[in-house]
């Protein structure tokens, strides 16, 4: 009994680092605001392109990111999945009261998600012409 309960902590532990790695990962992927081209700016800069090389490193990289928003969109409801789990089980595991704290936790990322995937949205609304020409 004692071994599956730990087979089962590992699995969710495990569970858990690959959601947060996943989850950072598609942040630093899928970022497209002005930030990211204050980013670009820097290394432009910092390899000294000209403006030409910059405007096809523009091209080169905002293709890029519409080819890996394509392979993730089938992905997004299964890895939603996972987390969903995931989190029922970490319920399962702590008391009430921890279950009231991470619920009000999980909200406030709701609604910070919500506001930043709004931001996303309406940005890649606006870029969403260049996929696809």
């Amino acid at each position: 009994m004692q071994r599956s309960k730990q087979q089962a902590m590992m699995f969710l532990l495990g569970t858990v680092l690959v959601g947060g790695v996943l989850g950072f990962s598609a942040d630093r992927v899928f970022r497209t605001d002005p930030k990211n081209w204050v980013g670009r700016t820097r290394m432009y800069d910092d390899l000294g392109l000209s403006e030409a090389q910059r405007v096809r490193m523009d091209s080169l990289l905002d293709d890029r990111v519409c080819q890996i928003n394509a392979v993730m969109k089938p992905v997004r409801p299964h890895l939603d999945s996972i987390k969903k789990t995931a989190h029922q089980q970490m319920l399962q595991i702590l008391t009430p009261d921890q279950q009231q704290k991470l619920e009000m936790r999980r909200k406030e990322m709701e609604r910070k998600d919500s506001v930043e995937k709004a931001r996303r949205d309406s940005i890649a609304a606006k870029t969403m012409n260049a996929c696809k020409g």
